[in-house]
This record gives C-alpha cells, sequence and structure tokens, in this order.
C-alpha cells in the first residue's frame, strides 16, 4: 500500500484528488496539509510513502516543504502537483529535491500512475518541465569531462529516460547490485543526494 499525503492549500483541491485516490486498491492517502510546514511535520509524524506537494501556498510553500523533507527525512518521496510550470517554480522544486513535477491538469490516470512510478524510485517530470530542461541544456555549450566512462554515461541517459534499477540492469546485461553501487558512486562523485538530482545534473550538464 502506498501511502500518501496531499499538501494544498485549497481545500477543495484537497478533496477532489483524495476522491480520485480512494478508487485506487493500492495508494492510501492518510493526511492533509494545507502548507509546506504543515507538510513536512505531518511527514515526521505518518512517515507517507508519497507527499504530493502543491508550489505555491501561503506562509510557508512548496519549496519550502520539499526541501524539508527531503533534507531531513529518508525514503519519503516527493511529487510536485501543481499549475504552474514555469521556469523560477521548476528550479526550486528541482533544487529542493523532487523526485517528480506533474500538473494539475493531467488525466487522473496519469497522476495515479505518477504516484505508482515515483513510489517505485522512478522520476517523472510533465512534458511540459521535461521539455524546458531539454531546451536548457540544448543552449550549453559542448559537456565538460567529468572523467566518466561509458558505462557511467549509460547509468545516466537511463536515469533520465526514467529507468530504475532493475530496468537498468536488464539494459545494460548486468547485476541489479552492479547497477545499484555504479549509482552510488556517481552520487558520491558529484555529491548529489538521489538520482532526481543525478538527472537534473546530467542534463543541465549536457551529458546525456
Amino acid at each position: 500500500m502506498i501511502k500518501v499525503l496531499i499538501a494544498d492549500d485549497i481545500a477543495i483541491i484537497r478533496a477532489g484528488i483524495k476522491a480520485v485516490l480512494s478508487g485506487c486498491d493500492d495508494i492510501q492517502v492518510i493526511g492533509e496539509a494545507s502548507d509546506g510546514k504543515e507538510a513536512f511535520e505531518m511527514s515526521v509524524r505518518m512517515r507517507p510513502d508519497v507527499v504530493l506537494m502543491d508550489m505555491r501556498m501561503p506562509d510557508f510553500d512548496g519549496s519550502y516543504g520539499t526541501h524539508q523533507i527531503k533534507e531531513k527525512l529518508d525514503g519519503i518521496k516527493v511529487l510536485v502537483l501543481t499549475t504552474f510550470d514555469d521556469k523560477e517554480t521548476v528550479n526550486s522544486a528541482l533544487a529542493g529535491g523532487a523526485d517528480g513535477y506533474i500538473l494539475k491538469e493531467m488525466d487522473s490516470s496519469q497522476i495515479i500512475n505518477s504516484i505508482r512510478a515515483v513510489s517505485g524510485g522512478i522520476n517523472v517530470f510533465c512534458d511540459n518541465v521535461f521539455r524546458s530542461i531539454k531546451k536548457e541544456t540544448a543552449l550549453k555549450p559542448s559537456p565538460k569531462n567529468y572523467d566518466l566512462t561509458p558505462r557511467e554515461v549509460d547509468f545516466l541517459r537511463l536515469i533520465c529516460d526514467g529507468y530504475d534499477n532493475r530496468q537498468i540492469a536488464s539494459e545494460l546485461y548486468l547485476a541489479e547490485g552492479t547497477v545499484r553501487n555504479g549509482i552510488s558512486r556517481l552520487l558520491e562523485k558529484f555529491n548529489l543526494k538521489d538520482r532526481t538530482q543525478l538527472a537534473v545534473f546530467a542534463l543541465k550538464n549536457n551529458i546525456v
């Protein structure tokens, strides 16, 4: 069962999301928060698997909540669910460590599948956000030499494509443990915390 916490300052939106998720046998809404601070405090107490985080909320916004959760709580995924896809808001969410970024305009089935994917360790970005990141990287010069092996580049490429460790292992004909160790070394090499930051780093630096 995937335990979900909904963070949004508009009660009717929280109710609507909860109603959509109530029809899923594998998803349970365990709480609702009205801002980023409350989302963090409830996450400390309730330990959800996924926090659905709106970005623009009064007092303590989604950036605050995302940063606090990802910085201080292990194992909790933050999936941004918002109406805004401007560069500043997206960058703020990614800088805070968000595991995915989707829009409220998406179909209910897409939101549900995004929750499942993020819970399983797959980073999810809506098309607008992914295109924005790709467009930004297209303006960059040739990639720097980060002393990466061809296999490490393959790891980064597949992470950017949303593959989990099992899928990467299958694609590259490797043991899953080899993939896990290789990704851990990449995180250590670049001093990053998670796969989302690896994906953003690889795209923004034109590595893949």
